[in-house]
């Protein structure tokens, strides 16, 4: 029979391939010209951040702070790599998020899914001619040409079809047009987690971003709880893996919240991931969603390990909250 074996999560922030020198030096300054949200969920410039931050944000951003926590990250991606391709997958879906990539505002669909042979990644500019953003970034396209990663279309078809009768509308997609390529969400997995490898996926789309279709935390849990289901019906005797793409809190860092949602998944509180309040999940933090969807479809697993990374990157306290995790081991008495 089809298994579900294995659940991953894993922030794609380009500080994640970024030097440390640009977390010291170059991150700020680019958030100085962003607009923000606070932790109250409500919108504030860079210098309202940077003149209710606590006494203490400065120690946060030293430069011994940013260099442990830039190796902690990089430690972590290594151990995440390697568990993906330990658990010797037949398939892995990806739920991320499209930033008008793929979609944009003439279709915004809440929940797609991508059922084609294969899915392109472009090809990278100039690393000679890019700034330091553009050569974080660079990390997630390929080095020489466009690639064609596989997907596990008949699998894809499967998930839409469950999910139908599981009563969620679902879009689909199967071809991109000639100017557009597969999102961050999922070039980052093909390109940093998977290195390149050919490993079949199946691209799921939440719309976590834009306002006014975006799914709810509690439709998120049931949707991965519903491809839970979905992916133990299918025919054959596949592994199948879920990998959440994006998140925690930016593009103000929300530690204590970020926290939070780390021990309720270490204790397994499945209603309290579920009911994260709204306001928590606007601006970037918004891709909590896709872990959210992943608890849901974890429910039957329990957790290997979880690292987070307060990702500070500025004295307002700008940043991302950096986090990873597998889950791998069946609770006891699950089916």
């Amino acid at each position: 029979m089809t298994r579900l074996v294995a659940g991953f999560g894993s922030s794609h922030s380009p500080m994640l391939t970024a030097a440390l020198e640009d977390w010291e030096h170059h991150f700020g300054p680019r958030d100085r010209t962003r607009p923000h949200i606070d932790l109250d969920g409500n919108p504030a410039s860079f210098d309202a951040l940077l003149a209710a931050a606590p006494p203490d944000a400065l120690v946060r951003i030293a430069p011994e702070k940013l260099a442990t926590r830039h190796a902690e990250t990089r430690a972590a991606m290594a151990r995440l790599r390697g568990d993906i391709i330990a658990a010797r997958l037949d398939a892995l879906i990806i739920i991320g998020d499209d930033q008008q990539e793929l979609f944009d505002h003439t279709n915004m669909p809440a929940i797609g899914i991508w059922h084609g042979e294969s899915i392109r990644n472009a090809r990278q500019p100039d690393p000679t001619a890019a700034d330091w953003f553009a050569r974080a970034r660079a990390h997630f396209l390929e080095l020489e040409a466009d690639r064609f990663y596989p997907c596990h279309a008949p699998l894809a078809l499967h998930l839409v079809g469950a999910l139908g009768e599981a009563g969620f509308d679902i879009s689909t997609m199967q071809a991109t047009p000639a100017d557009k390529y597969e999102g961050h969400a999922y070039s980052y997995v093909h390109r940093v987690l998977l290195g390149g490898d050919a490993m079949p996926v199946i691209p799921i789309f939440l719309n976590a971003y834009y306002p006014p279709n975006q799914p709810t935390p509690r439709r998120c849990f049931a949707l991965g709880a519903a491809l839970r289901n979905a992916v133990a019906e299918f025919p054959g005797d596949l592994r199948v893996g879920i990998l959440a793409s994006g998140g925690l809190s930016h593009f103000v860092v929300d530690e204590a919240h970020d926290r939070a949602i780390v021990a309720a998944f270490q204790r397994h509180d499945l209603a309290a991931i579920g009911s994260i309040p709204l306001r928590k999940l606007q601006s970037g933090s918004s891709e909590i969603r896709n872990w959210i969807c992943l608890a849901g479809a974890m429910q039957d697993m329990a957790l290997a390990w979880i690292s987070y990374v307060p990702g500070y990157r500025s004295a307002a306290l700008t940043g991302t909250g950096l986090c990873f995790a597998h889950w791998q081991t069946p609770l006891a008495g699950s089916r």
